[in-house]
């Protein structure tokens, strides 16, 4: 077929690193798979889904409205609820209006947020800011809309502001700021890092944008993806962005319950200021008019149950044990020369090796670790492909998320086992 008959997106398109890693791991049963962000199989509420579905269900009229479409910006009750959660999350300082339903969309998951957002403010030639390294599949997403991304590099603490400030700079006197359309943060546990972004980051991020607005010509949005945000399990609360004064008319901030209560429901909900909203809610409309209602009453009737609050408690609790487990594991296996941060939440470590080391997919590092039945994501898949550096090539994350227990400790063992041959002097590596 002449590939012409494509569009230029669709010409675009490359293949998701996503997909062949998911492949990777289903098409060979006996690997370990600490690359996959799945949540903990274990954990994952059957028989009280059940018990909220029959409730629903049991009752003509509830079940008839919940087996019914529902309506593009999503279900009135579950935004409401959602709304009133966030709101409590960032403290009763922060400024009602930013948490209004009336700005909230319901989607399929945040990675459809994140996919319309981007639809409904960027060009092919436009430039987003992302972290670096940052969500490889949202750089699939950019790429695939011919998106430029450029990265900034992280703190312990989030985004680097001096060097924030140097990229607008440099985008300024290129002539390329009018592309800038979005700074992009994994703000809670970031995928890949595990980094949290303080709020005194995030505030200094957004004063940064505003300064250069005028510049610009245009809005620069701060897009907030806080899929982890639940998942803490040490350390204090930071609020978010929305929580910073006079500041929510520039916070685009998506979540989701696919994380924090079972991916398997594939619900997300952004809150999206104006005149953005408009454009992305009738985007949904064009997507598919509205996302499963009875999904959506399953979500509310969870959180108004108070089950909730109970399904999250005993996950962090769950999730605690498996980090730990892991950092047992990377100390009793790893070398001494990779380092790693802990994480206070969500689902990752991020282990870096010494620079004579690649772990790149067409690496011995990696082609070791497949010989041995084990798989991580390679590091310089969360990288994007921005011209004024070197893709670092020396990283990788692993996932203690879906993985066993057992599994954890196997992989983790499997993985350093393939580390310690490579670092014992063998040049092949």
């Amino acid at each position: 077929m002449n590939a012409h008959v494509l569009s230029e997106l669709g010409r675009r398109t490359d293949e998701p690193p996503v997909s062949w890693l998911m492949a990777t791991a289903l098409a060979r049963p006996q690997l370990i798979s600490l690359a996959a962000g799945f949540t903990d199989s274990q954990s994952l509420p059957v028989k009280e889904a059940g018990r909220l579905l029959q409730e629903i269900l049991g009752a003509p009229r509830t079940g008839q409205a919940a087996l019914q479409y529902g309506t593009t910006i999503g279900d009135g009750a579950l935004r409401r609820l959602t709304a009133r959660r966030l709101q409590s999350l960032d403290g009763q300082h922060a400024a009602p209006r930013a948490y209004s339903p009336d700005r909230m969309i319901i989607t399929n998951g945040s990675q459809q947020m994140l996919y319309m957002v981007t639809e409904a403010l960027c060009d092919p030639g436009d430039i987003v800011l992302v972290e670096d390294p940052s969500y490889y599949v949202y750089l699939s997403i950019l790429q695939s809309h011919g998106v430029r991304a450029r990265g900034v590099r992280m703190e312990t603490d989030g985004l680097d502001l001096a060097r924030l400030e140097e990229v607008l700079i440099t985008l300024k006197r290129s002539g390329e700021l009018r592309h800038v359309k979005l700074l992009y943060l994994i703000s809670y546990y970031q995928n890949p890092t595990g980094r949290t972004t303080s709020c005194a980051k995030k505030a200094g991020a957004l004063k940064l944008l505003r300064q250069f607005e005028a510049a610009a010509g245009h809005p620069i949005y701060l897009l907030e993806d806080t899929a982890y945000r639940e998942l803490r399990f040490a350390g204090d609360g930071v609020a978010s962005a929305l929580a910073i004064k006079g500041c929510s008319d520039r916070v685009i901030y998506t979540g989701t319950y696919s994380k924090p209560f079972a991916t398997g429901t594939r619900v997300g909900f952004g809150l999206i200021p104006d005149p953005v909203f408009t454009t992305v809610l009738r985007i949904k409309g064009n997507h598919d008019f509205g996302s499963s209602n009875l999904l959506q009453q399953l979500l509310a009737r969870a959180l108004a149950s108070g089950f909730y609050e109970e399904h999250l408690a005993v996950l962090r609790r769950r999730y605690a044990r498996k980090a730990r487990l892991m950092r047992e594991a990377l100390q009793q296996h790893f070398p001494p020369e990779v380092e790693w941060q802990e994480p206070g939440g969500g689902l990752y470590f991020w282990a870096r090796l010494p620079q004579r080391l690649t772990s790149g997919r067409g690496s011995k590092v990696f082609q070791r670790a497949l010989a041995n039945d084990v798989l991580y994501v390679p590091g310089e898949l969360c990288y994007a492909d921005d011209p004024t550096r070197r893709k670092p090539n020396h990283e990788m994350r692993l996932s203690f998320g879906g993985a066993t227990e057992a599994n954890v400790r196997k992989g983790i063992a499997r993985l350093g086992a393939v580390l310690q041959d490579c670092l014992g002097g063998q040049a092949s590596c």
